[in-house]
């Protein structure tokens, strides 16, 4: 048995990286898919390459980096497209997640794992900590973060799992509408929770 890990998980833009950075404050090796992910599309990188068969080489820019808000585009249009982005960067993604957990160590992981409720990943963690917000709440945000339009932040909504889909799947909640005050209150209960389970583990 490894070192404990929980997933963490919520929809776009419910605030999973403002919570991952409320528990690496407190020393939890935090590994974010979403970054693995981004490393994996760098210039350079085999994915790249292979996205750029996939979609044609219009997806990548002048400066030979991705075009995220055309791919974006054109993923959460269709969902063949979308797993076919999928197919490419789920298995590379699990893998780089594995050998990041195995060298980290620490009292117990934060694994970031957006997509946790579709993913393989799911199986391989102890526990699954899900970060929840209101639908208009991501919308608001997403709205304000990206400068998306409210018809692309509802359809972007729309193409993950859906909120009952996730708090489903869900050992523990941290509800992310409120304050930063009243989510570092959250993640300091559960971060205690965490060290004891971890512990017995």
């Amino acid at each position: 048995m490894g070192v404990f890990r929980v997933g963490l998980t919520g929809g776009i833009a419910s605030g999973k990286s403002v919570v991952a950075e409320r528990f690496a404050e407190r020393g939890v090796p935090v590994i974010d898919t979403d970054v693995i992910a981004r490393e994996l599309v760098e210039p350079g990188q085999p994915a790249l390459e292979e996205i750029a068969r996939e979609f044609g080489p219009g997806i990548i820019g002048p400066d030979g980096r991705l075009d995220r808000r055309k791919l974006r585009n054109v993923v959460f249009r269709d969902d063949n497209r979308r797993k076919a982005l999928e197919g490419i960067l789920h298995p590379r993604i699990r893998q780089v997640t594995e050998e990041r957990s195995r060298a980290a160590g620490g009292p117990y992981q934060l694994i970031v794992v957006p997509l946790l409720v579709e993913s393989p990943l799911k199986d391989s963690m102890d526990r699954i900590l899900v970060v929840d917000a209101s639908e208009a709440t991501q919308v608001e945000r997403l709205r304000r973060r990206d400068a998306e339009s409210e018809e692309q932040a509802r359809r972007m909504i729309a193409a993950q799992a859906t909120r009952e889909e996730r708090l489903a799947i869900a050992d523990d909640v941290i509800d992310n509408d409120g304050s930063l005050e009243e989510t570092e209150r959250q993640v300091e209960r559960l971060h205690r929770k965490y060290l004891a389970l971890a512990s017995q583990a």
